[in-house]
């Protein structure tokens, strides 16, 4: 499950663009925290232990306001396009017991049988989970599977307390045949049948190819 991971923050007194660059400047990260009804809370977040956290999918974060703390799960993160640092960030406001609707990544272990392909259809499920159990990532094994096997959703085993929210059959992976060498010297050279529609017709003796 994921760590519960305490961030320090500060409210926001100043807005606009500006105090957005300052405050990035001073590595911090603006963000706002909102849910269960109540007026959205502008904060500055630390810029460094944020990032750290936000390498964790999910991760349940305590954010100490001056005025108390409070759980909450990052909705949504803006990055800057081409540095990658964190720019905004807004925060779901969770209580203890309650459940949420998170997506969670679907890992494969194991080996399939030779000459087979892989194919995994799904990176993620989307569960329902208490915001303070949520697991951190589902292990699909692929052991010894062979041609035609596959994975639905509802064959992947959940942890006590999760709920399957996406489709029961949808196919998480699957396992089919590799291409042999001759096969795939045959799709790259791309030739032609012979005698294909792409060539002319041959005029009758005697006539010519214009009418």
């Amino acid at each position: 499950m994921a760590d519960q991971l305490r961030i320090p923050a500060e409210i926001r007194t100043e807005f606009g663009k500006g105090a957005a660059r300052r405050d990035r400047r001073a590595g911090k990260v603006p963000a706002v925290l909102y849910g269960h009804g109540t007026d959205p809370v502008h904060v500055t977040l630390p810029g460094h232990e944020l990032m750290l956290a936000m390498k964790n999918a999910n991760a349940l974060l305590t954010i100490a306001l001056p005025d108390g703390e409070q759980l909450a799960l990052s909705k949504a993160v803006q990055r800057h396009a081409i540095k990658g640092f964190l720019e905004h960030v807004d925060l779901l406001l969770v209580r203890r017991g309650e459940k949420v609707t998170v997506e969670v990544a679907v890992r494969l272990v194991g080996e399939p049988a030779a000459d087979t392909l892989v194919n995994q259809d799904l990176n993620t499920l989307t569960v329902e989970a208490e915001a303070t159990n949520i697991p951190t990532e589902f292990e699909v094994s692929i052991e010894g599977l062979g041609v035609g096997d596959h994975i639905a959703a509802n064959a992947v085993t959940l942890p006590a307390g999760s709920t399957l929210v996406t489709d029961p059959d949808y196919l998480v992976v699957s396992i089919s045949a590799t291409q042999s060498a001759e096969a795939l010297e045959a799709d790259l050279a791309g030739e032609a049948p012979e005698g294909g529609a792409d060539e002319p017709a041959e005029a009758p003796a005697g006539e010519s190819a214009e009418s």
